[in-house]
């Protein structure tokens, strides 16, 4: 009898493990699933436009005039100011924000002193955390006044002013990515650079960076991908006017503004025209996304051949060493590496400190916790929507997120071409700009599905944008467990799947927090995707069913009625402290994480 209940319960195992096993790779395939009905209905929903208006028509056109009916529809409907508007601003962006954060990850790496490293890895932290209306507003008060004192024509809105803040929002993108790539260059390159005589400043320069090549143009790629799909920030402060540039100071539109400025009042041909500028916008980060993986695939193992290349004159015999003359240089690039972290640091410093004074004495209990309506509108209704819009995303996400990082991290094969089908398509869904969630969450969830405007529109669209973060930052943390951990539970009799949920997951759950911690701060600072779906009104939700605005829609509307500067300032200040308490809990998470993963080593 002892030796038929083994046997049963060995089967019921086994079918748990087949179960678990379906359900987790169900979950995997899910973000290819999303990526593919992004690109499905907006591309759908974008035949129109294409048809009537012609393609070339569309992307080749100069004129954006939706509303001058006397013209014909080939010439009204055109938006090439608008793709070159987000090259220029991008360029601009990635030349500020690329070289910063190229830098300002060599010092981190190499160049700062021990007990100041997490002081600015947590500038850089919180530097990526401002939610992007802020760093628009901050750009509106403070840097538009300053280069209108300059501009000849006495506005300081335009080209120049878009690709100053998107350069400093990309920053922290560039910095993390090239860190890391830096940091996982062998010692040895390091170690043999200083053996043949080379200065510090040599050896980091001429081979640990040369040997950091693929991730650094992996992290200039992913910085431009941020500033292409940007909105909020730049609609703030370029100006918005659809026309060609002519000038550091020339008001210029791009695609992502041109979607936000028109679809509130858009219908017919004109709405169906702004669905086809997220369609080329999305194209448009795909390719990004192809040339990034296309990046990874050629990067190949640092071995001793490869390191001698670096080091010397090509890997030719005889050739003379590529440091000898180069010390002068190097010291400059050092120093000027040391300037420009300290430059982050004060902008940092700065901003926090503006917006903190600007701020913090208008935060009052009225403008809390007062009544919100048409004639008075307080912040009332962002704290019951950012409440229900962070519940209602994460009962979503969170669990086809951990599923997803459990079948990525456990039950499936490393390298295998389903793992890379499933990195590639969680990787592009991120990298995914917002208002085109935005645009999907509407034709979908709002219109297909019948919700409308609505926090179960908004809170679904969320869901998708705070997917690959849980993705990630799950998958990190399995990945770091011992496998002495699961040997163990193995070796007890527990099945894979009870090994997974009883001694895998528990052990992985700072990893999960932490995710939370950062899909809860995206959502806070998110208002693109959500000014569409979620809606924008001053009034208190009552259920998933009714439209809700979140604290950085609430910031934006603020800024927008032009009554309500001290409003906005005091909104600004409450989601600097926001982040900034996120971010503390995040440290103190990867902390007791750390020293878990040390107590089980």
């Amino acid at each position: 009898m002892e030796h038929f209940a083994n046997v049963k319960e060995l089967n019921q195992s086994s079918a748990r493990d087949k179960a678990a096993r379906a359900v987790f790779t169900a979950s995997a395939f899910f973000s290819v699933v999303a990526v593919a009905g992004i690109v499905f209905f907006i591309m759908l929903e974008s035949l129109p436009a294409f048809s009537e208006i012609g393609v070339l028509n569309f992307i080749f056109g100069t004129t954006w005039a939706p509303t001058k009916d006397f013209l014909p529809v080939s010439e009204r409907f055109g938006i090439l100011p608008m793709i070159v508007g987000s090259l220029v601003v991008t360029a601009g962006a990635t030349l500020v924000g690329g070289t910063m954060g190229v830098f300002t990850a060599v010092f981190l790496a190499y160049f700062c002193p021990k007990r100041l490293k997490a002081v600015f890895n947590q500038v850089i932290n919180l530097l990526a955390g401002i939610p992007s209306i802020v760093y628009g507003y901050f750009g509106l008060v403070v840097l538009v006044p300053l280069l209108a004192e300059v501009s000849p024509t006495n506005s300081g809105q335009g080209a120049l002013a878009g690709s100053l803040i998107l350069g400093i929002m990309i920053l922290p993108t560039v910095a993390s990515i090239v860190r890391n790539s830096i940091e996982s260059v062998p010692e040895a390159y390091f170690e043999g650079a200083l053996a043949l005589g080379c200065s510090r400043e040599q050896a980091v320069f001429k081979a640990v960076l040369p040997a950091a090549k693929s991730g650094t143009v992996t992290g200039v790629i992913m910085g431009i991908g941020r500033a292409v799909g940007e909105t909020m920030a730049v609609m703030m402060v370029a100006g918005n006017t659809p026309q060609f540039i002519e000038g550091p100071f020339t008001s210029i539109r791009t695609l992502t503004v041109n979607i936000v400025m028109d679809m509130n009042y858009a219908e017919g041909l004109h709405l169906q025209a702004l669905i086809a500028t997220g369609f080329v916008l999305l194209v448009l980060v795909l390719l990004l996304n192809a040339l990034i993986a296309a990046i990874n695939r050629r990067k190949k193992p640092l071995d001793k051949k490869t390191a001698l290349k670096h080091r010397d004159g090509g890997g030719q015999s005889g050739a003379a060493p590529v440091f000898k003359n180069t010390g002068t240089l190097c010291r400059g690039l050092k120093y000027a590496a040391v300037v420009v972290a300290c430059i982050v640091a004060l902008c940092l410093v700065f901003l926090i400190g503006f917006v903190f004074v600007k701020g913090v004495g208008h935060i009052s209990f009225d403008l809390l916790f007062g009544e919100s309506g048409n004639d008075k509108m307080t912040l009332r209704p962002a704290f019951v929507s950012t409440g229900m819009l962070i519940a209602l995303a994460l009962v979503v996400a969170l669990p086809i997120g951990v599923a997803t990082a459990v079948y990525l991290a456990e039950y499936s094969k490393r390298g295998s071409r389903a793992v890379k089908t499933v990195r590639l398509f969680v990787d592009t869904l991120a990298s995914i700009p917002s208002i085109v969630f935005g645009l999907f969450g509407a034709l979908v969830f709002g219109g297909l599905m019948g919700m409308d405007y609505s926090l179960l529109a908004g809170g679904l669209t969320l869901a998708l944008i705070i997917l690959p973060t849980i993705i990630r930052a799950t998958e990190e943390s399995i990945l770091a467990v011992p496998d002495s951990l699961r040997e163990a539970g193995l070796a007890l009799g527990a099945g894979k799947a009870r090994t997974i949920f009883k001694v895998v997951l528990p052990a992985a759950m700072s990893g999960i927090v932490t995710s939370i911690i950062l899909s809860i701060g995206r959502i806070v600072g998110e208002s693109a995707a959500l000014i569409y779906t979620a809606g924008a009104v001053p009034y208190t939700p009552s259920g998933y069913l009714d439209q809700g605005s979140s604290f950085a829609v609430m910031m934006w509307m603020f800024a927008g009625e032009g009554m309500y500067v001290d409003s906005a300032y005091a909104t600004a200040c409450i989601l600097m402290i926001f982040v900034a308490l996120l971010n503390l809990l995040v440290t103190l998470c990867e902390r007791k994480f750390r020293k878990k993963q040390g107590i089980a080593k």
